[in-house]
C-alpha cells in the first residue's frame, strides 16, 4: 500500500471539504473579510501546505495502525501467559476475549486521578507527557512496508534508524524525573534503577545496530530491509541478533529487566503515585514500546517485509514482529527478575564484548565483499 498516495488523497478530500465552507463564507461576506477567507482557502490548497498536511496524515495513519497492533499484542500476551501458566486468560469480553483490553481501558477512565500534595507539580505532569509522547513518536519512524511509512512525496526519510533509537533513549530520563517528582522513596529508587539499567544495555544495543548499518551501508529502515532481500542479517550476525534481543527487552523494561517497576519490591516503582487513566496510559505505553522494539528487530535482523509474494508485504512484517513478541512473552513466563548488580554485570561483562565481536564480524564480512 502506498501510504503517501492514500494520505494525499485523504488530505485533498479534507481540504476540499474545508475550502467549500471557507469559499462559501468568502462569497457571503463582502469586502476585505471575504477576500481574507478566499486567501485562506488558496493557502490551504497550495502545494507546500498540502505537502505538510500529507506528511501529518501519514504519521496519523501509521500510528493508528501501530496502536491497533499494540492492542492485539496485549491480547496475544494475555493468551500466551494463560497457556504458559495453565489458566484460561481473557475469554468472555468479545470473541476470544479480544475486547477485554478495551474494557480495562474504560475501567481506567472511570477511576479517580489523584495528585500527591508534596509532589513537584511541573515535573510530575511533564514526565508522563515526555514518556508517552516519545514512545508514540517512535511508531512514526518505523515503516511496516516498502511504501507504508513516513515519506516525503514517496521518498523515505533518511536516518530513520538513528532517529528511532534517539527517541528510544528519551524515556529512561523521563522515568528518572517522574520517580524524583513523586516525592516517594519507592518511586525514586525506580527512577534510579532506570538510569542504572540504561547504562548497562545502551552501548551493546547501539553496537549491535551499528553492525547492521555497516552491512547495509545506510541509516534508513527501507534500505536496511532491501539489503536483506537475499539473506536476513540474523544469519551472519546471529550474535548481534541475540545481543539486540536481550538489550531491547531491557530497553522496553520487560521481565526479567523490569527493575524500575518491580511491583513485588517497589509497589510498581516509578508509577506508584500515578492513578486512573494516567496509570492506564503508562500500561499502554509499555506495550507501545514493546511493539516498537519487535518491529525494529524484524526490520534490522529478520528481513522486514521481505517474503513470498503470496502474502502482502505489510503482513509479512507484522508476522515477524509478532514472532519476536512471542519470544518476549516466553522470556517473561520463564525467567525471574534479576538484580541491579546482575544486569550491570550482564551488560558490561557479557553483552558489550559480544556486541564488539559481532561488530568485528560485520566489518570483516563487509571488507571481504560478502555483503
Amino acid at each position: 500500500m502506498d501510504l503517501w498516495s492514500v494520505s494525499y488523497d485523504l488530505t485533498n478530500l479534507l481540504v476540499d471539504i474545508v475550502n467549500f465552507f471557507i469559499y462559501g463564507l468568502g462569497w457571503l461576506i463582502p469586502g476585505s473579510i471575504g477576500e481574507a477567507f478566499d486567501s485562506l482557502g488558496d493557502w490551504l490548497a497550495s502545494p507546500g501546505v498540502m505537502r505538510i498536511f500529507t506528511i501529518l496524515m501519514e504519521i496519523i495513519l501509521l500510528i493508528v495502525v501501530a496502536l491497533l497492533n499494540v492492542v492485539t499484542l496485549i491480547w496475544i500476551e494475555r493468551k500466551l501467559l494463560a497457556r504458559f501458566w495453565d489458566f484460561r486468560g481473557p475469554f468472555y469480553v468479545g470473541p476470544l476475549g479480544y475486547f477485554q483490553n478495551f474494557a480495562d481501558g474504560l475501567k481506567f477512565f472511570l477511576k479517580q486521578i489523584i495528585t500527591p500534595i508534596k509532589a513537584d507539580k511541573f515535573s510530575y505532569f511533564i514526565a508522563p507527557v515526555i514518556f508517552i509522547g516519545s514512545s508514540i513518536l517512535i511508531l512514526g519512524t518505523i515503516p511496516i512496508g516498502p511504501e507504508f511509512g513516513i515519506t516525503d512525496e514517496g521518498t523515505p526519510v533518511p536516518g530513520s534508524v538513528i532517529l528511532a533509537f534517539a527517541i528510544f533513549a528519551v524515556a529512561p530520563f523521563s522515568i528518572l524525573v517522574a520517580g524524583w517528582a513523586e516525592n516517594n522513596k519507592f518511586t525514586l529508587i525506580g527512577g534510579m534503577r532506570s538510569a542504572a539499567q540504561m547504562m548497562s544495555y545502551e552501548i551493546p544495543l547501539l553496537l549491535s545496530v551499528a553492525s547492521v548499518i555497516v552491512l547495509a551501508g545506510s541509516f534508513s529502515f527501507v534500505d536496511v530491509v532491501e539489503a536483506q532481500a537475499d539473506m536476513w542479517y540474523a544469519v551472519p550476525l546471529f550474535i548481534g541478533f541475540l545481543v539486540f534481543l536481550v538489550c531491547i527487552v531491557a530497553e522496553v523494561e520487560r521481565i526479567p529487566f523490569d527493575l524500575p517497576e518491580a511491583e513485588a519490591e517497589l509497589v510498581e516503582g516509578w508509577t506508584t503515585e500515578y492513578s486512573g487513566m494516567r496509570f492506564g496510559f503508562f500500561m499502554m505505553t509499555e506495550y507501545v514500546r514493546g511493539y516498537a522494539g519487535c518491529a525494529i528487530a524484524a526490520a534490522l535482523f529478520l528481513g522486514g517485509w521481505n517474503g513470498p509474494a503470496i502474502i502482502p508485504d505489510e503482513f509479512w512484517f507484522l508476522i515477524k514482529a509478532y514472532m519476536v513478541f512471542v519470544i518476549f512473552v516466553w522470556i517473561r513466563a520463564s525467567l525471574p527478575r534479576i538484580r541491579t548488580d546482575q544486569i550491570l554485570d550482564l551488560g558490561w561483562k557479557r553483552l558489550l564484548p559480544l556486541a564488539m565481536l559481532n561488530l568485528v564480524i560485520a566489518v570483516v564480512l563487509k571488507t571481504l565483499g560478502v555483503f
